[in-house]
């Protein structure tokens, strides 16, 4: 599937920013910081002070510090800043003061870093099973101590992480500068490391609607990682994974199913169980796009499983939410309202205000189809009222069509041209082609209805427009494929 790339000046804007640390002399500020600091830290006043203050809370003389190697003079004219020590002499003054070699050196406790990646650890455990709230506290906290010491992977990591807990409580703006931030730490290191900061970032763009953004910033890094040799199988199913909800979105179904073939490739080569979980739920909806609803039961089953085990609350929900959109498609809404007001319940629990929002779309959907659109219409408004200006602009569209159905089904024509007049004004900002022309379908069928032809004919001649930009001209050629995955 290839095209035309039409890739907006806004996109380039961005995309030229995140470049800007490969140019000569574009160092990045954080990379500046972090290495002003170490310099500092490693400046001979800065280590000076640390023997000075070591030397004295062990109540020793200069000359006991010094001998039998050295002589109190030398030590003097070290703590003064004046002389840079040699690595014998910081050896020798380390192991008379009883402290690592490193710390003394560095200014870093020993084991630092090793600290600080089991709290890394602890905050994410906290994300997955407990509260958005309490994680970023600990993730501020850690990035913080790692700034402090010029840990850049560990800081980098807390970033990530407060980015993950802003994309859960669907601040997207301050997800974006966290993920950003991150990626700048970590812009001398393979992609690879960046992976995650690359993905968080898409994601941020695809919930604030910017859905063709958000395949560029993934098509990228997949290209990068394909043709540069950095075959990262971990990386990679990140990658591929994250793209295909954009693309469904898009209309792109062939670039979506390519995508999940892609990861399932990868899987085999993948230890993480967390990122084999995310495939098992995305591809699921490949999958029921194709018509393989008992293949997207066992994806899902898979997923399940493995969400449950590793007690990440949020996925899980994300698992039954998409139970309930699979028996949705078969008719069976009495176990698809179930699903969904289990996974409502469970992400209303961790404050997730986007993902509640996505599955209040689906609930309100399946409860007009049962006969109650008073609670579905009730549902919908709520969610509306809730939404901030460029967050969800995908739930807000599929929130106005369906109150668009609900006063259609009662007879309001005039409510229903309304709503879905302004479903197709949201969504045009999105890029969503196949929800675009279900939107213009239907708002062609009212025209046409009251005898409105020429302008249910401009109406379907406009969902005629955006059903043809999918993998044509909204898209630029599919990202290069990883050498080892297998093809059919």
């Amino acid at each position: 599937m290839t095209g035309t790339s039409t890739t907006t000046s806004g996109e380039r804007e961005r995309a030229t920013g995140n470049e800007a640390a490969d140019r000569p002399g574009g160092e990045h500020p954080e990379q500046q910081e972090h290495q002003e600091h170490q310099e500092k830290q490693d400046a001979p006043a800065a280590i000076g002070r640390r023997v000075k203050r070591l030397r004295k809370e062990r109540e020793l003389t200069q000359r006991q510090l010094a001998e039998p190697v050295y002589t109190a003079a030398y030590v003097s004219t070290l703590e003064a800043g004046r002389v840079r020590p040699s690595e014998a002499a910081l050896r020798h003054i380390a192991e008379r003061l009883g402290v690592d070699h490193e710390e003394l050196a560095t200014g870093r406790p020993t084991h630092i870093a090793t600290a600080l990646r089991m709290q890394l650890a602890d905050a994410q455990r906290v994300l997955a099973v407990e509260d958005a709230t309490d994680a970023r506290a600990a993730y501020e906290q850690i990035r913080g101590r790692a700034e402090e010491y010029g840990l850049t992977q560990e800081h980098a990591a807390a970033l990530v992480g407060l980015g993950e807990c802003a994309l859960e409580t669907g601040e997207l703006p301050e997800a974006l500068i966290r993920f950003e931030a991150a990626e700048r730490l970590l812009a001398g290191e393979p992609l690879p490391a960046r992976a995650r900061a690359v993905r968080g970032r898409s994601v941020a763009h695809y919930l604030a609607g910017e859905l063709r953004y958000s395949c560029y910033v993934l098509e990228s890094a997949i290209d990068e990682l394909n043709t540069s040799g950095l075959h990262d199988p971990g990386a990679l199913l990140q990658l591929y994974t994250a793209s295909i909800a954009p693309y469904m979105d898009m209309g792109a179904h062939a670039r979506a199913a390519q995508a999940a073939e892609l990861a399932l490739a990868l899987v085999p080569q993948v230890s993480d169980p967390a990122l084999v979980a995310a495939m098992h739920r995305t591809v699921a909806r490949t999958l029921i796009a194709e018509g393989r609803a008992e293949a997207a039961q066992a994806s899902l089953a898979r997923a399940t499983e493995l969400y449950q085990q590793l007690q990440i609350r949020t996925e899980l929900a994300h698992c039954h939410w998409m139970r309930g959109y699979v028996c949705a498609q078969h008719d069976d809404l009495v176990q698809a309202e179930a699903e969904l007001r289990t996974a409502h319940s469970m992400l209303v629990s961790k404050r997730a205000a986007l993902y509640v929002a996505q599955v209040e779309v689906e609930l309100a959907d399946v409860l007009r189809r049962r006969g109650k659109p008073a609670e579905a219409a009730e549902l919908l408004e709520s969610l509306l009222a809730g939404l901030q200006p460029g967050r969800g602009a995908l739930h807000a569209g599929g929130a106005h069509r369906l109150l668009g159905l609900i006063a259609q089904e009662a007879g309001d024509t005039e409510s229903a041209e309304r709503h879905y007049a302004t479903a197709l004004s949201v969504l045009e900002q999105t890029g969503a082609a196949g929800d675009l022309a279900d939107i213009c379908r239907l708002l062609g069928d009212l025209m046409r209805s009251e005898g409105r032809t020429e302008a249910a004919l401009n109406a379907y001649r406009t969902g005629l427009g955006h059903r043809a930009e999918p993998g044509t001209t909204t898209l630029g050629p599919a990202p290069a494929r990883p050498p080892f995955a297998r093809w059919a």
